[in-house]
């Protein structure tokens, strides 16, 4: 199936592993110009090393997204190599385990800015240029969390539901120049991030971390954690001209795991 996204640039951040390295990787499989975005620039190095091994075309850039005076730098850059942002992936990391009762104003006010003030600012930046060429996706990838709240990820799942909002009611807004805007949801997907919170509740139960992996396990219906190829091809989905028809929606990537409807 051709989706109609060759030579279209693709900016994925936080594209230096995990979920947003198989993003760029399923991104760049289909021909898109991948621009590859981490504050670890080595690490986005690697996946734009792994991209063009393959006859792909990338590049890799630093970027901390919590500070926005890099958003138009950035931004700049990217359109004087690749043109104008076609396709943008939301990515961001997430806070650390915690109640979502009893935390700091500041604790609240750093994340805030760092998961969703930055997603709105750049993506605002962007949006211009995908208006005047009449094509644009807009994919954010957020947590489950935000359609059945994680018991211990209470910043998490409060400032991710913001961009569920925002998500929907920019769909509306822009869905007449020919831009979609999508949320997709992991489930457990076997990345380093998923590892970590396995470690972090396996030592607050004083557990192992294979018995805590064994448990989620039996949550989802086909039986193991999902593979980060599979959530990156299904964004490559999202990404492309036969997903035109798909907008203002939340895609589930999970196996079945999540119990709400």
């Amino acid at each position: 199936m051709d989706l109609g996204i060759a030579d279209k640039c693709a900016l994925v951040l936080g594209g230096g592993g995990g979920l947003g390295g198989a993003i760029a990787e399923a991104l760049a499989g289909e021909g898109a110009k991948v621009v590859v975005a981490d504050i670890d620039l080595d690490a986005a190095e690697q996946t734009a090393k792994s991209i063009t091994s393959k006859g792909g075309e990338a590049f890799s850039i630093k970027w901390d997204i919590s500070d926005l005076s890099m958003i138009d730098r950035n931004v700049s850059l990217i359109e004087s190599r690749f043109g104008n942002v076609a396709i943008l992936i939301n990515n961001t990391g997430g806070p650390p385990p915690t109640l979502v009762s009893g935390q700091a104003p500041e604790q609240w006010s750093k994340f805030f800015q760092s998961m969703v003030l930055s997603v709105i600012a750049l993506t605002d930046r962007v949006l211009p240029g995908m208006k005047a060429a009449g094509w644009g996706r807009v994919i954010t990838s957020t947590s489950s969390g935000v359609v059945a709240p994680i018991p211990n990820l209470g910043l998490s799942n409060a400032l991710r539901s913001t961009l569920v909002g925002w998500s929907k009611t920019l769909a509306k807004e822009v869905g007449g120049a020919g831009i979609t805007a999508n949320i997709v949801l992991p489930g457990r997907i076997a990345t380093p991030r998923i590892t970590f919170l396995d470690e972090q509740k396996a030592k607050r139960e004083g557990r192992t971390v294979e018995d805590v992996a064994a448990e989620s396990t039996a949550t989802i219906p086909v039986g193991r954690y999902g593979r980060p190829k599979e959530y990156g091809d299904t964004v490559a989905f999202l990404a492309s001209d036969r997903a035109s028809f798909i907008t203002g929606s939340i895609i589930r990537i999970d196996g079945g795991m999540i119990a709400s409807i």
